[in-house]
């Protein structure tokens, strides 16, 4: 087991599945773990240091960085595993649509926020928990907002690839700095995971024999969060402790860009006006 005595590792959505799994274990090998997540019951429930934000918000994914960067001082690995997948198209209190902005922004604006105190920190390690979901819809980014043909699968693969974009423009802009980052592919995992995707939450349960345990889908975020002989790697996707290859999109550069320019756009400058329902 590897010895983390003197890290410092937040983790998002730990609350439940692989998130929890990840806080418990990261512990264990004894880093301070801090957990975030938007259920004060739940997070009192597991005996960490914790942070109460719902990701949807900006307002909060701002104010839940400024908290960790008051109360620790110090960050060597962001693990964004929050997510969600909706049964409806709805829309956040920022205009934008939900799962868009919980798979997508909170993973950018966090890591945005906490970027200056990870590279204070280096060496350090950001992990983003993507899918293969991603294989099921192209990034348009006309369409951010998935205002046009939306559905829960489409909403979600987009998400999902939006994050390994995210991440491999993210590796780019940090070399040199001391600060890794990688996406994970955890696997079709039995866990809370799509309780408000209506009928697809039964799909979940009559599934759940043949699916992950959340310990067997938080193994590779894991390895990836302290395995030292990953010190340096950066840019790669993992499933199971191996790195895959992504969907072709993945690695445009050019969309890799534009999708990182119209974040910084959607959030951080303030919003003139909302988003169409």
């Amino acid at each position: 087991m590897t010895d983390l005595t003197g890290r410092n590792i937040l983790v998002t959505g730990a609350t439940s599945g692989i998130g929890k799994v990840a806080a418990r274990e990261l512990k264990r090998m004894g880093a301070t773990v801090v957990a975030l997540g938007r259920d004060e019951r739940k997070l009192a429930e597991l005996d960490l240091p914790s942070i109460k934000a719902d990701l949807s918000s900006l307002a909060q994914v701002r104010r839940a960085a400024a908290e960790y960067k008051e109360r620790f001082g110090k960050l060597h690995v962001l693990l964004n595993n929050a997510g969600a997948i909706h049964a409806s198209r709805t829309l956040t209190a920022d205009g934008y649509e939900t799962t868009f902005a919980v798979n997508h922004l909170a993973y950018f604006l966090l890591t945005a926020e906490l970027l200056d105190l990870l590279k204070s920190s280096a060496p350090a390690r950001i992990v983003n928990v993507a899918s293969e979901a991603s294989r099921a819809a192209s990034v348009d980014l006309s369409d951010l907002n998935n205002e046009r043909g939306w559905s829960k699968f489409k909403s979600y693969g987009r998400s999902k690839r939006e994050n390994l974009l995210f991440t491999f423009e993210l590796a780019r802009r940090l070399e040199g700095t001391g600060v890794t980052a990688n996406a994970v592919h955890p696997g079709p995992v039995r866990s809370g995971f799509g309780t408000q995707a209506g009928w697809l939450a039964w799909g979940i349960k009559l599934a759940a024999p043949f699916l992950l345990t959340p310990e067997q889908g938080a193994e590779t975020a894991i390895w990836l969060c302290s395995a030292p002989e990953l010190a340096g790697v950066s840019g790669k996707y993992f499933y199971k402790k191996r790195e895959i290859r992504a969907v072709g999109q993945a690695y445009d550069e050019q969309v890799q860009r534009g999708l990182w320019e119209a974040s910084e756009k959607l959030v951080l400058s303030p919003r003139t006006s909302p988003a169409r329902a």
